[in-house]
């Protein structure tokens, strides 16, 4: 009965926090500033202690415990979703004003994915002990894996990407904060719609974040098999995410380490599950070994100087009013390959862009990478 109340508890916190942030502090676009993404990121870690503390408090010290060790292996993991997130951000050149709304709705989509996903494994557990074994040497090769792989961006290869292409024709613009505009014929009448490279972004990290779920869900399940537990801890760290991109988004790569520390927590985690009929590691040994290894990672990060790596840059999309004409391009146009092309495409600087971001709620400056701030000419170098 206790449970059943949690479920509601934790729902009605989901619906009310998600009301404050699109109904009232975000409802209308504009550039998150450092303090304001450092309090929502307070706000959502206080929050996510407190409730961990009720689970402690209502269903047991052991309970607490797995909370706690779940919450910080998906927030340890939530941060390479940053830096993947930096690199689609800059690479699309999204205004910072609508930065804000495509993780919203990433982050709302990521709810439901994940939920899905914990349903799934917590049914596949009950039906198939072996699934445990699969779950854990699927751990043990993602964390081998991500410490050699390096994310990039090709649009042209998400098959997500090329299957609403089929669907819809993609604009050479930003449409306000549109993720659709209505595409006109000759006569200017309306012949269906247009996805913006805004909602090409959407896709993008909705697809960021299912790749990583496949990571941070089995690692949950290594420390406990309460599907109440897998979940509030992964959704507060999943709603913490987007203030926490706006705090970190400009240090992020000092952090070089923390994906080495990453992926020793998961070959940690799936070693566990490996190994759990022969040794029992307690909860709290658990949450101090991930401790140590994130601490250690960051330490090492902070100590080194480093020199930042040039990023993958895309097209020079800009913004148009949200009722301009809609002007399609190919999605090639978008990916590594036809950069020096699509460039020259899309140089051109509509003249009511900046009037357009005015009215988003924050000042457009064509000439810069807004996520990181990096003037045009610099742009031209790399892409170049």
């Amino acid at each position: 009965m206790t449970e059943t109340w949690f479920w509601v508890a934790f729902a009605t916190i989901l619906v009310v926090m998600l009301a404050i942030d699109l109904g009232i502090v975000h409802r209308r676009a504009h550039a998150v500033s450092l303090r304001e993404a450092a309090v929502w990121s307070g706000v959502w870690v206080a929050l996510s202690l407190v409730f961990g503390l009720g689970v402690w408090i209502f269903l047991g010290p052991t309970k607490g415990l797995e909370f706690y060790t779940g919450y910080l292996i998906e927030k340890a993991l939530s941060l390479d979703n940053i830096f993947v997130f930096v690199l689609i951000f800059s690479y699309f050149r999204v205004p910072q004003q609508f930065q804000h709304r495509v993780l919203f709705w990433g982050v709302l989509g990521a709810l439901v994915m994940r939920g899905i996903f914990i349903s799934a494994g917590v049914l596949l557990l009950e039906t198939f002990d072996w699934i445990f074994y699969l779950f854990g040497a699927f751990l043990v090769y993602s964390g081998f894996r991500m410490a050699r792989s390096k994310p990039e961006i090709q649009p042209s290869q998400n098959p997500f990407l090329r299957l609403l292409q089929r669907v819809l024709p993609i604009t050479d613009a930003y449409h306000g904060a549109r993720f659709f505009v209505p595409n006109r014929d000759e006569e200017g009448g309306r012949s269906g719609w247009c996805a913006t490279p805004l909602l090409i972004v959407l896709v993008l990290v909705e697809t960021t974040d299912l790749i990583f779920a496949l990571d941070s869900i089995p690692a949950v399940f290594a420390i406990t098999r309460d599907p109440f537990i897998v979940y509030t801890s992964n959704m507060l760290a999943v709603l913490g995410l987007r203030a926490l991109y706006f705090l970190l988004a400009g240090v992020i790569e000092r952090f070089r380490y923390l994906k080495f520390g990453l992926s020793a927590v998961l070959v940690l985690v799936g070693a566990k599950m490996l190994t759990e009929n022969f040794v029992h590691v307690p909860v709290g040994a658990s949450l101090a070994a991930i401790g140590v290894i994130l601490g250690a990672s960051v330490l090492l990060s902070l100590r080194r100087k480093v020199v930042p790596e040039a990023r993958p840059v895309g097209p020079r999309l800009i913004t148009r009013g949200p009722d301009a004409p809609a002007t399609v391009v190919s999605l090639d146009a978008l990916s590594p390959p036809s950069i020096a092309a699509g460039d020259g495409a899309f140089a051109e600087v509509a003249p009511d862009a900046e009037a357009s971001l005015d009215g988003a709620g924050g000042r457009g400056v064509p000439g810069a990478v807004p996520s990181l701030g990096v003037p045009r000419s610099d742009v031209d170098e790399r892409a170049g």
